[in-house]
């Protein structure tokens, strides 16, 4: 009876608003929760290529001398995954939370700049679209997802792979500054009142931090990028060395970037298990003001770290030891947090739902991750496992041992706000354990099989070398990770048919959107609302006595709200055929260049005239 009242009103809340329905809708939206929707979407599915990519590479080596991939199918394959799971999956990922949730969490009724959070969108969308096109044409990135110099010199890779990677990079780089630009100013300015900086919900400073990085560490990379553009396109010998460039001058510029980059990955997931874990552990955030430093000095300490990854390089004892003290050091802030996770469970009322048991999968995957992590900081280890499968294990306990199990912790905490429906509870556990089992099975045996000296980047390998049980264990285990995904495929189908049954408040949550109706109505909130602690909603809760109210839908009447838009999908898909034109600058000359460059003009200008409405 209850989920059929709150059908009922929700279905007469539609009919009197005029809620915005079909395709056209969503293409010229500006609404953040649909662009949230939009973003998570589209990465899912890039996330399945991702995936699906991944298992073919497992397939390949579960048997030794094995044939079922040609060498060069498997380094496109393997380099679009490494691609596809960083900047195709994972971080619009976080993206989607980002736009979703951070107007609702800081109490404001929009972002900061809706047109610019619409054209990020389809920016992104075309970036990824640009990179797989690749494949139509049988000339994927074969280079390695780091794309080390020289090896993307014209004289090692002579054909258009290394160039769809580079330019499908920059695109996907405009998007990212574009997002950050429009967070970091959402979060400054447009939290409600009372919400000072050091009363903002964990998941907002950890997304805020992440923008931080971004705007400083994406430029570094399409710098990179630019000048290996010129390399490949004009001739000119930046990275290469024979005409006076330097090879390594590409790994400083590229982890430069690269290591705010695993900090990009996994400070949003932080965020999430912060917010999680507070709410079934029926306690406050233990040490709030120990998390926020903690996460500002990883985000410093991030820029000061990038050359561990480049002990291997001779860079000398100096370089060497400063870069393995600032490593030795970042493992202190990272500790913290752990040790405040813990503190926030200690004690705790512990309820036991499906985010839960992703928040724990998340600490136990993380912790090894981090501890493996610190091994490297020390260059006489690091010389040893650095292109060995040890290092292949390190980053996927971090990025998926952490980063996957934080974002599918949030998918699920925060699933009934942003669908109105709850995601099945025996479905969401049997999810959880099929992911654990399948990812410790896949990545864990990959420890031993790197300090046994199984390299990475290879093919094949022979018999006899002791590496074929532990590679079939792993390939056993990719399935049963893929089996976990398509179990959560099943829970959102299944549920997706039922009614809207999430009331406003099913975890007994402590922030700002579960105050309003699950899904929230295009305003977000009737009356912006007012804080007056760090969990504001159950310091209201205290204060009326116990539970709220169901929250009713209401007209909206008098609240303004930005009008849809076509003009930036016109402005990205000029963006992308400008790159296209770059792609073929041999074939057309200047003209494709010129083509892509007035329809970004000609939609950027139309956007900028256009009325605020």
């Amino acid at each position: 009876m209850a989920t059929t009242a709150i059908d009922q009103q929700r279905a007469h809340a539609a009919g009197a608003h005029g809620e915005k329905t079909g395709l056209w809708s969503w293409i010229t939206t500006v609404d953040h929760k649909r662009i949230g929707i939009l973003y998570g979407a589209t990465a899912f599915a890039f996330f399945l290529m991702g995936g699906i990519e991944a298992l073919l590479l497992r397939i390949q080596l579960g048997t030794p001398n094995n044939t079922f991939l040609a060498p060069d199918t498997y380094n496109q394959l393997f380099t679009m995954h490494g691609t596809t799971m960083i900047f195709l999956a994972i971080m619009p990922l976080s993206a989607m939370f980002f736009n979703f949730m951070i107007p609702l969490l800081i109490g404001a009724r929009d972002v900061a700049f809706p047109r610019l959070n619409a054209f990020s969108y389809w920016v992104f969308l075309s970036g990824g679209l640009f990179l797989n096109s690749s494949f139509l044409f049988g000339a994927a990135p074969d280079q390695g997802w780091y794309g080390y110099a020289n090896l993307t010199s014209r004289q090692f890779s002579p054909g258009m792979n290394v160039d769809f990677w580079l330019l499908g990079l920059q695109i996907l780089g405009v998007a990212s500054l574009a997002a950050a630009v429009n967070f970091f100013v959402t979060i400054i300015n447009m939290r409600a009142p009372g919400m000072s900086l050091m009363r903002m919900p964990m998941f907002v400073w950890m997304s805020f931090i992440t923008q931080v990085l971004l705007l400083l560490a994406f430029p570094v990379i399409t710098v990179a990028l630019i000048l290996l553009m010129f390399d490949r396109f004009f001739g000119t010998h930046f990275f290469v060395p024979s005409g006076g460039g330097d090879p390594l001058l590409w790994q400083h510029l590229f982890w430069i970037f690269g290591h705010p980059e695993v900090y990009i990955l996994i400070l949003p997931a932080f965020g999430i298990i912060s917010e999680v874990l507070p709410v079934f552990s029926r306690k406050p955030l233990f040490g709030y003001a120990a998390m926020v430093f903690s996460g500002a000095f990883i985000a410093f300490l991030g820029f000061g770290v990038w050359s561990h990854h480049m002990f291997t390089t001779g860079m000398g004892p100096i370089a060497d030891t400063f870069f393995s003290l600032s490593t030795m050091l970042i493992a202190i802030p990272t500790g913290v947090k752990i040790f405040n996770w813990m503190g926030t469970l200690w004690g705790g009322s512990l309820q036991l739902r499906t985010p839960m048991y992703f928040a724990l999968g998340f600490i136990a995957m993380f912790i090894i991750g981090g501890l493996s992590g610190v091994m490297h900081s020390s260059p006489p280890a690091d010389l040893q496992q650095n292109d060995s499968y040890f290092i292949v294990a390190h980053f996927h306990y971090v990025l998926f041992g952490g980063s996957i199990f934080g974002l599918t912790a949030g998918a699920y905490y925060w699933w009934p706000k942003m669908s109105g429906r709850m995601l099945d509870e025996t479905l969401g556990k049997l999810h959880f354990w099929l992911m654990l089992i399948g990812f410790n099975l896949t990545f864990f045996p990959m420890h031993i099989l790197g300090l046994n000296g199984m390299p990475r980047r290879v093919y094949t390998y022979p018999e006899g070398l002791g590496f074929e049980t532990l590679n079939q264990l792993e390939t056993v285990g990719a399935f049963i990770l893929a089996l976990s995904f398509a179990v959560f495929l099943v829970n959102i189908f299944k549920t997706g048919r039922g009614p809207r049954n999430a009331p406003a408040d099913p975890w007994n949550g402590a922030t700002l959107e579960w105050s309003i109706p699950s899904p929230p109505q295009e305003w977000n909130f009737a009356e912006v609302p007012v804080v007056r602690g760090r969990d504001p909603l159950w310091e209201t809760k205290r204060e009326r006595g116990g539970a709220l109210p169901e929250p009713a839908l209401v007209s909206g009447a008098g609240i303004h709200l930005p009008h849809p838009s076509y003009w930036p999908v016109v402005a990205a898909l000029g963006l992308a055929g400008l790159m296209v034109g770059v792609l073929l600058i041999q074939h057309l000359g200047p003209w494709g260049i010129m083509a892509g460059a007035a329809i970004l003009f000609f939609g950027v200008f139309n956007w900028a005239f256009e009325p605020a409405g």
